[in-house]
């Protein structure tokens, strides 16, 4: 069985992306990603999902609205948190300290995927606030290269993100 590479998202509130160098991990990916004012304000969680065949996939398309309403929930990845707990797409409470929060995600050794980061409201159901879509080249049982997020793109869309379980 090969080792699953952890991707370290280092989650912030900065104005720029790529500020400064993104930590050491290990396997795992760090991920520094941008948040606008309005969004960090209703921010409750963060949701991420891991999608094959990247190339082949539009990030724009794919930030209109909630994931979810685009893709088969089979098209996702299973990914595991910090936890041990497996799903297509793992939540993750905001808790951004100093502009900035990590989280560890195991994903699967292979290339040409997409990662998408969706920004979700504090409300019950939660409400889709935007999302950051990052194309991910390989990822390897080695040491891998750090990967920058593009910053979360609002969006006005009605939308409940989540995947069912």
């Amino acid at each position: 069985m090969s080792p699953r590479p952890s991707l370290l998202l280092l989650l912030g509130t900065t104005l720029t992306a790529g500020c400064g160098a993104p930590p050491e991990s290990g396997n795992g990916f760090p991920l520094e990603l941008t948040l606008s004012r309005a969004v960090a304000d209703e921010l409750g969680a963060f949701q991420v999902v891991v999608l094959p065949e990247g190339k082949s996939r539009r990030c724009g398309d794919l930030q209109r609205t909630c994931l979810n309403q685009q893709v088969k929930q089979d098209e996702a990845l299973v990914l595991q948190g910090p936890d041990g707990n497996k799903a297509r797409a793992l939540r993750f409470p905001a808790g951004l300290q100093s502009g900035a929060q990590e989280l560890l995600v195991d994903i699967p050794v292979g290339r040409d995927y997409v990662v998408v980061i969706e920004a979700l409201s504090r409300s019950n159901p939660p409400r889709f606030l935007g999302s950051s879509c990052n194309y991910l080249e390989s990822v390897s049982a080695a040491r891998n290269e750090p990967l920058i997020a593009a910053a979360i793109t609002p969006a006005a869309v009605e939308c409940d993100p989540s995947f069912a379980p």
